[in-house]
């Protein structure tokens, strides 16, 4: 990594870790699952718009600097934008001849022994209890492509900061999030093969269950027989989703979602 990059790196984390200290008391469990001398792709759940600052905390104060997979809007606003590309963070270009970057890109980083955080869902889950909903593939095509190790992390607690496309943070009383780093996704079944959809879908349901338990026993609930899938309940593939004016329908964090949507 340059000296520019960890500079930007250094600058980044020393803001959001004052801030994130303020309103969180963390937990960390399973640290020494994370991989210290290989390239690794990390893939949390996704219930809040704070979840990339949680997992990224993290994994910084393990000293690995997270690269994260994000939308390329992002990368569009001057200010934010230069701290994205000096720290190395990764443009995701949702289609069109760009789409494929992203992965490149991510490749280049895990074979230099970074961590790349991918978001298998996508977007914030649509989940109305904040579950695992149907993951995408870019994950799955990356550790295909890569031979890299998915280590699935679950969090909760984050969403009480920031509900899910929240207006302010809910800073007092100080709120406790849990995360938790697990082993390895068994991807053994899938090495060698062809990077065709049915496979790639496999590998990304393989994926989200290794999410989905975790969460489960973090939050000592049962999630959801049926994995949520969005284009199912029409749905928008990214992007908010909330519609003012339509039925209400009640959050896992007590507000009232307007529908969604189509």
């Amino acid at each position: 990594m340059s000296v520019v990059t960890r500079a930007f790196f250094t600058l980044a984390a020393a803001v959001a870790r004052s801030a994130v200290n303020v309103v969180m008391g963390k937990q960390w469990y399973g640290l020494d699952r994370l991989p210290l001398d290989e390239g690794f792709i990390v893939c949390p759940n996704h219930c809040t718009e704070i979840d990339p600052i949680v997992v990224g905390h993290m994994l910084y104060n393990q000293n690995l600097m997270p690269h994260f997979l994000a939308k390329d809007g992002l990368f569009k606003n001057p200010v934010l934008g230069t701290i994205l590309r000096g720290a190395q963070q990764i443009p995701v270009e949702r289609s069109g001849a760009g789409a494929g970057k992203s992965l490149i890109a991510a490749q280049e980083v895990l074979d230099g022994g970074g961590a790349v955080v991918v978001y298998p869902e996508g977007t914030l889950t649509r989940d109305p209890e904040l579950w695992p909903m149907k993951g995408r593939t870019g994950a799955a095509r990356l550790a295909l492509g890569t031979g890299a190790k998915v280590i699935p992390v679950v969090h909760w607690g984050a969403q009480e900061v920031l509900p899910r496309y929240g207006k302010g943070f809910k800073m007092f009383p100080r709120k406790k999030v849990k995360v938790v780093v697990g082993h390895p996704v068994d991807l053994s079944a899938f090495e060698g093969a062809t990077a065709d959809k049915v496979t790639l879908e496999a590998m990304t349901e393989v994926i989200m269950e290794a999410i989905t338990a975790m969460l489960e026993t973090l939050r000592g609930e049962k999630a959801p027989a049926e994995r949520w899938d969005p284009m199912e309940h029409k749905q928008s593939a990214h992007g908010r989703f909330v519609e003012r004016g339509a039925l209400d329908k009640k959050n896992h964090d007590g507000r009232k979602d307007k529908g969604d949507l189509a």
